[in-house]
């Protein structure tokens, strides 16, 4: 504060009338006017990380509202990082139906995760494989982690938890990205037991 109060006072016109002494009158409304000024200049400062999503904290609501966020499927309380990555997942991504496109996609996200596709049984396939309907031509099984750990680093929003794990938010963009007719199966912690998600519900014995 004491900066931008000497720089208030070296503004002052000069005379006898403007003491620079402490508590001399201007002396006195240089120590008023001078935590505004530092005030608004930190603010204006903050702006330089604010205006870049991966680092917004003020800024991030705004962010959000023009890309159609936050989205309720997310969660009630995303912390503010996901809530970063999330936006800047939606800032970049250019858009793509491969395999490599959806596994870059959670990788921006934060999630490591491998796509399993799968065919209908046919003639000619090995024998002992799984043996299924035509709804197998649209089935995905996305492996991820059973805990997706995020812990804190410096410079993080305050007062955000420690650590957060889950993956509601994987399973929002995936599942708004994915082809209409996809059935999305998720396997957390490789338990061969994955739930079914998407549009509609269907049981995982319907395929098999």
């Amino acid at each position: 504060m004491s900066d931008f109060r000497s720089a208030i006072l070296r503004l002052l016109p000069s005379g006898p009338i403007w003491s620079r002494e402490p508590g001399s009158m201007a002396y006195k409304l240089a120590s008023v006017w001078a935590p505004t000024f530092q005030r608004n200049g930190a603010r204006a400062g903050n702006l330089l990380v604010d205006a870049f999503p991966a680092t917004a904290v003020e800024l991030l609501p705004e962010w959000e509202s023009t890309l159609g966020l936050p989205d309720p499927y997310a969660g009630e309380s995303p912390t503010i990082e996901r809530r970063q990555a999330q936006v800047v997942a939606r800032l970049t991504d250019n858009g793509g139906s491969s395999i490599a496109y959806y596994t870059a996609l959670a990788k921006s996200l934060g999630y490591d995760i491998t796509i399993t596709q799968f065919v209908p049984s046919r003639f000619g396939k090995t024998f002992g494989g799984t043996f299924g309907g035509d709804a197998w031509a649209y089935a995905w099984k996305i492996s991820a982690p059973q805990f997706t750990i995020q812990q804190r680093q410096f410079g993080n929003a305050f007062g955000e938890p420690y650590a957060t794990w889950g993956s509601t938010v994987l399973q929002c963009e995936i599942r708004t990205r994915a082809p209409a007719r996809t059935i999305l199966m998720w396997d957390y912690g490789g338990q061969g037991n994955p739930a079914v998600l998407g549009n509609f519900e269907l049981d995982f014995n319907t395929l098999t």
